[in-house]
């Protein structure tokens, strides 16, 4: 089964923690501080894959995580580098925030990879925290933690032109006439189960790729049928060509069937009714000479008005064919050249970024509660907890920042661990 949507949970790498260290040399028996930094977390990065088309990869596997930074060494080593983690998908794959449907990268025009998730920076060694009056500081700064979410990736298929029509008109036969695609072709509804694309190749360099798109019935928008399963891929199009039987062989009716499909594609995307639309009244070669005349007037009268162009052809004989496409080819050079892209609506970096000066206070578990915060960091970074001062300081910041409070409204009760960090304390009034 074709496969053109995913869910699937995506993580870049947690930077590593800056590490603790002093230096240890002969007839040095006090040295520095010489923690190394931690590496950085590795990113989450995507990349078009030309030879794929389709997302069944992701059916298999739905966690994909790139690799943490290391911890810092001693005499200033920084650890290793996160493994960057690359996603390779077909082109015309969006993706797409889970929650809340929004879209974050369309990857249609992306010829180089795009970092989604960038991974954290590694903390800073205890090398960088010595001062004039802290100069053995035992404190690193932790690593950024990792960044991770649930993404939906739909497969929207790129394609010039759209084929559409009711099941069993003539779809299939009129690709496979007109491009080297190879759909299934049967006498019964539903045969094509899949987006069949291929390319029209017309002289002097002119052509278009078109996709013969299943499954858009009445109700379609609304589930029935499989017209949600390949609404999506003709969002991209930019020409679409009804396909009807010209000839009724099934008792339908090329009018309605035409207001019928219509109906559904403005109820699924407002914007493709207003798109250019051309109708081939296929299987002319089943009819006489004055009835296909008589089709064609009634299509021309109902459609004429709003500017469509109606070509008797015949999908099996080739009658009629080129005009179409010559025309449809006229239409599409009023297009500008690029894909049609998606406008990005999830910024994830601005919907996830933390304040500056966020303190999150938090119970880890029973006796056990945590505070941490980018300003937390920093105070800990420039405070000697070991000195009578530097330990006041501390008290003055947890009661100034609320910290003290939090706790007390979490429950905090006196022999609590408090662990800011790597640093922990028993809590007491």
């Amino acid at each position: 089964m074709f496969a053109d949507r995913a869910r699937i949970f995506i993580r870049s790498g947690k930077g590593g923690n800056g590490h603790v260290s002093f230096r240890r040399e002969l007839y040095v028996p006090d040295g520095g501080p010489d923690g190394g930094d931690g590496g950085r977390g590795g990113d989450l990065i995507f990349v078009v894959e030309p030879g794929l088309n389709t997302l069944v990869d992701f059916r298999h596997k739905r966690k994909y995580c790139a690799g943490d930074g290391k911890e810092g060494g001693k005499r200033r080593c920084t650890g290793a580098k996160g493994e960057n983690m690359i996603l390779k998908v077909p082109a015309g794959t969006i993706i797409k925030d889970a929650e809340t449907g929004k879209v974050i990268l369309d990857m249609s025009n992306r010829t180089e990879p795009v970092v989604l998730l960038k991974g954290g920076r590694g903390g800073k060694g205890n090398q960088h925290y010595a001062t004039a009056t802290m100069q053995a500081p035992k404190y690193a700064q932790p690593g950024q933690p990792a960044r991770e979410l649930w993404v939906d990736l739909e497969l929207k298929v790129i394609a010039d032109v759209g084929l559409v029509g009711f099941p069993n008109v003539g779809k299939s036969t009129l690709l496979s006439r007109v491009t080297n695609a190879n759909p299934k072709i049967a006498n019964y509804h539903f045969t094509t189960l899949n987006p069949n694309l291929g390319v029209v190749d017309l002289s002097e360099g002119n052509g278009f790729v078109i996709a013969d798109i299943p499954g858009i019935i009445e109700g379609a928008s609304e589930g029935v049928g499989l017209g949600l399963e390949f609404l999506r891929h003709i969002e991209r199009t930019k020409v679409m060509i009804h396909l009807v039987d010209a000839a009724s062989v099934e008792g339908r009716d090329p009018i309605e069937d035409i207001r019928a499909i219509n109906r559904e594609l403005k109820a699924y995307n407002p914007d493709l009714a207003n798109r250019p639309q051309v109708i081939a009244a296929n299987k002319i070669d089943a009819m006489t000479e004055e009835d296909c005349q008589v089709i064609v007037e009634m299509l021309e009268e109902e459609f004429g008005s709003e500017g469509i162009r109606v070509f008797p052809i015949s999908a099996v004989s080739g009658k009629g064919v080129k005009e179409l496409l010559w025309h449809v080819n006229a239409l599409l050079k009023e297009f500008p050249e690029e894909t049609t892209e998606f406008a990005q609506e999830y910024f994830f970096e601005e919907e996830n970024e933390e304040p500056v000066d966020s303190i999150v206070v938090a119970k880890a578990e029973p006796g056990v509660f945590t505070v941490e915060g980018p300003k937390v960091e920093r105070m800990l970074g420039y405070t000697n907890l070991e000195s009578e001062k530097g330990f006041e300081f501390f008290q003055k910041f947890m009661k100034e920042n609320g910290v003290l409070k939090r706790l007390e409204e979490l429950g905090i009760e006196e022999g609590d661990t408090v662990r800011l960090y790597h640093l922990e304390f028993d809590y007491y009034k």
